[in-house]
This record gives C-alpha cells, structure tokens and sequence, in this order.
C-alpha cells in the first residue's frame, strides 16, 4: 500500500508507492554506452595539454600523478568579480573545477583500490578547505555524474567542485531543519538517526567502524543510500585520515553493491557539508548522498516538489545488503 512520508530534516514529502513497480530487479538495465568519438581522451595520463593547468595534482607510484585537480573548460561559474553587483543583484563568482579521480580510463569509485579512493577523498578535503578561505565562497558542493543519464559527458571516472556565493537551497533547508531539531531536543537529528537505523536494521545497507550507510526513511528515488559518519562532525573537511580510510571502504561497498544489484546504474553522488563561517557545527551533520536514476522525474514531482519512490527504501536495503562484499569495509 502506498505511504505518504515526511523526510524528519527537511519537512519535505515523499510518496513511497511500490505497486507502481515490480521486484527490485525490474531497475537492472544497467548504464547507456558512451558515444566513441577518434578524438583522445583529455583525461587520460598524457593528454594533460588538453585541459586548463592543473590546481592540484597528487602523485603516486613514480608517475606525474594519480589524481589530477583543474579548472572546468566550460564552467558553469568563473572565479573573477565579487559576489554581488553593487548596481544589479546579479551573481558574479564561484569556481568550477574538475577532479580526475584516476589515471585508468574506465576505471570507478566501484572498481578503484582503497588508497585510490582514499586519495580522492583527501584531494576532496584539500580543495574545500582552499577555497574556504576566499570570503566572497559561502558553499562548496561536491559531486559526481556517473553515466550519460546521471549527466556525465566523458566516461573516464572524474567529479566537479563548485564553489557557490550563495547557500544552495537544498542545504539551507537540511541546515535550518537541523537547526530547528537540535532547538527542540538538543540533539543532532542525524545522528539520532544514525542510531536509530543501526539496531533497527530495516534500512541498514552496511556499518564499520566509522561509517554507516543507511536507505533513507523518505527516500526521493529508488535505491537513494546516504552514507553518514558515526562522529558527529558538521564538515567534511574536518574528516580525519583514519575515518578517510573507512570512508573509502564504505563508499567502495556501497556502490559495488549497487553495480552488483541493478547492473551498474547510472548515479549523481553528492557531499553535503555545512556552508563556511556560519555557525552550524553544532547541529548539522556532514554525510554524502548517492542517487541512482532509475525512474524519471516527471509533472507531478516538477508541479508539487513531492517525489514519488516506487522502491520502499526497505526493501532497497535489504537488496543492497545481499549484494554487500565485505571485505573493503
């Protein structure tokens, strides 16, 4: 029967509605092809002349380098004038850049070495904590596009850094959730949850030491997993190098298991961190968001902001557990 859930951070509404769909199963249909073009891969190791200079690059293994940071040829923001017009309210600033998780083309998060995705994880960490020093940036949002239906455009494995003037809307809203909860019970409500869905287990996809990873209450779409850290921390730049190792671990997990259930599906990945210089670090919890497109977003979601699941997050985990290796966590 269909529920009607209310997301406890946001207020937000959801329609879980699993007669709308058959078994789990029915989502395996795996990524689009990529087109081929003869032209060489700008993110392969060799063709850096292809691209803007690199920011930041991280060696490893006697090679230039194993993850390569630069700025976006086409950015959606450039990082020159200040935040605001002072005669149009306009905004002017942010930075785009992109983050070339690895060497291998072909190669995912699903796929890499530990340390591999440990790296990317600590060059992550590096860019935010740089750009959180300019004073006109408020945001850094993180993601990553994983196949032509999730928006990638290139194949070989790489995310994007935006860096914003403004608070985005959806953080705003998690950030004054938050802020209203830990008013009401002063308590974190992420990390409430976090130690509700562990023993409950219902939604639990996995846990290690540092990490769990859990199918929201009111999850949007099919398969939606957040991966929260068991230590209350508002930034994602304040992760340790130990909990970078288990993050590593979980990520890794967590996306194998989705590759393995529903045949390496397209996803957008998402970190969500509090804004720069605002005081959140109380109540606000830092935790990433993965979101595989298996259903399409049609008029009644656009006409209502409600989202309609067909999957019950339930019923996802329990999929997703069957799918876990547990041997990277």
């Amino acid at each position: 029967m269909p529920e009607l859930r209310k997301d406890p951070i946001t207020g937000n509404w959801v329609i879980i509605a699993p007669e709308r769909a058959g078994r789990p199963t029915d989502f395996a249909k795996g990524a689009a092809e990529f087109v081929r073009g003869s032209d060489p891969c700008p993110f392969c190791r060799g063709n850096e002349a292809m691209t803007p200079p690199a920011v930041l690059s991280v060696p490893g293994d006697g090679k230039p380098w194993e993850v390569r940071v630069f700025p976006n040829k086409f950015p959606a923001l450039t990082a020159v004038g200040s935040a605001v017009d002072a005669e149009h309210p306009v905004l002017l600033v942010g930075v785009h850049e992109v983050i070339v998780e690895t060497p291998e083309h072909g190669a995912t998060l699903a796929t890499l070495s530990l340390k591999s995705i440990e790296n990317v994880l600590r060059v992550y960490q590096a860019r935010m904590r740089e750009l959180g020093k300019d004073p006109r940036m408020r945001h850094v949002v993180i993601f990553r596009n994983h196949g032509p239906e999730a928006g990638a455009t290139l194949e070989h494995g790489h995310s994007q850094l935006i860096a914003l003037p403004i608070v985005p809307m959806r953080v705003q809203e998690e950030v004054e959730g938050a802020r209203a909860y830990f008013s009401s019970e002063s308590r974190c409500i992420y990390c409430d949850i976090a130690q509700q869905e562990e023993p409950n287990g219902k939604r639990l996809v996995l846990k290690n030491e540092h990490f769990i990873a859990v199918a929201p209450y009111a999850s949007r779409f099919p398969f939606e997993v957040w991966l929260l850290p068991r230590r209350h921390s508002a930034r994602f730049e304040d992760t340790s190098e130990t909990e970078c190792g288990s993050l590593a671990g979980a990520l890794k997990s967590t996306l194998a298991s989705l590759d393995e259930a529903l045949d390496s599906p397209p996803y957008n990945f998402i970190i969500h961190s509090a804004p720069f210089r605002e005081p959140s670090d109380e109540f606000y919890h830092w935790h990433i968001e993965i979101m595989p497109i298996l259903a399409r977003v049609a008029g009644f979601e656009w006409g209502t902001g409600i989202h309609i699941n067909p999957t019950a997050p339930e019923e996802a985990a329990q999929t997703l557990r069957e799918h876990i290796d547990p041997s990277p966590l």
